[in-house]
């Protein structure tokens, strides 16, 4: 069985216990606010990217004010995503904030990396993320920060649409459809903060489903030491 090894990015979401069977019907609209909000902000995290690839080409360090303010959108629009069209498993509205609430059933973080490759900030951002462009693209359909929308097409816009019906009918969110989404979020998640430039690490071909980060593999034990062996006595 190979290891899981933790991801630096960390996407997370639980479902409301008592979810509304009909409230997914104008929760896009009730999202508009946060969709003009996240305009201006997906420009500065373009700009902030800009200046990170440098910093960190002539100094192996991205500034942690720019890292958090990147990090910071991608958490706003991972909870609005989550919110009003990827998964919709929560009625409780987004805050307006850049920063990590607690309390909200959609969370995001990345692990600040002390040092970053000057090498590879000039190649893993279109380079090496093709192939994983390639795959998210297949299920996240034209959403920014892999998560799609019912206008953009792909598997998880479908499977969302899929699982509020249900709720619609049968008052019961689909466990296993849950599940499912928020693997395909979080693997998009994993490829956007690659592509970012918020982390070396490398995004796993690895559907880790469920609301909670898969836990890191523990070190395998240690074989026990075989007992001394006692010296020969001489008769």
């Amino acid at each position: 069985m190979i290891p899981v090894t933790a991801s630096p990015v960390r996407l997370e979401a639980s479902v409301d216990p008592r979810l509304s069977r009909w409230m997914w019907l104008v929760k896009w609209l009730l999202a508009i606010p946060h969709y003009i909000v996240l305009v201006f902000l997906w420009i500065g995290f373009v700009v902030v990217t800009v200046i990170a690839f440098f910093a960190i080409l002539f100094t192996a360090r991205y500034p942690r004010s720019l890292f958090d303010y990147n990090v910071g959108v991608l958490r706003w629009n991972w909870r609005v995503g989550y919110y009003a069209h990827t998964a919709l498993g929560t009625d409780r509205y987004p805050p307006f904030t850049l920063a990590d609430v607690p309390d909200y059933p959609a969370r995001f973080d990345v692990v600040y990396p002390e040092r970053l490759s000057r090498g590879l900030v000039l190649v893993k951002w279109w380079l090496l993320a093709i192939p994983q462009y390639i795959v998210v693209a297949m299920f996240a359909g034209g959403g920014w920060g892999g998560e799609g929308d019912w206008r953009g097409g792909g598997l998880m816009p479908f499977l969302s649409l899929v699982a509020v019906v249900i709720l619609l009918f049968t008052a019961r969110y689909p466990r296993h459809l849950f599940d499912f989404l928020i693997g395909l979020a979080r693997w998009a998640a994993r490829v956007t903060a690659y592509a970012a430039l918020l982390t070396d690490q490398y995004p796993p071909f690895r559907l880790d489903q469920g609301g909670q980060e898969p836990p890191p593999a523990s070190p395998p034990a240690s074989p026990p030491a075989s007992p001394p062996v006692s010296p020969l006595t001489k008769p």
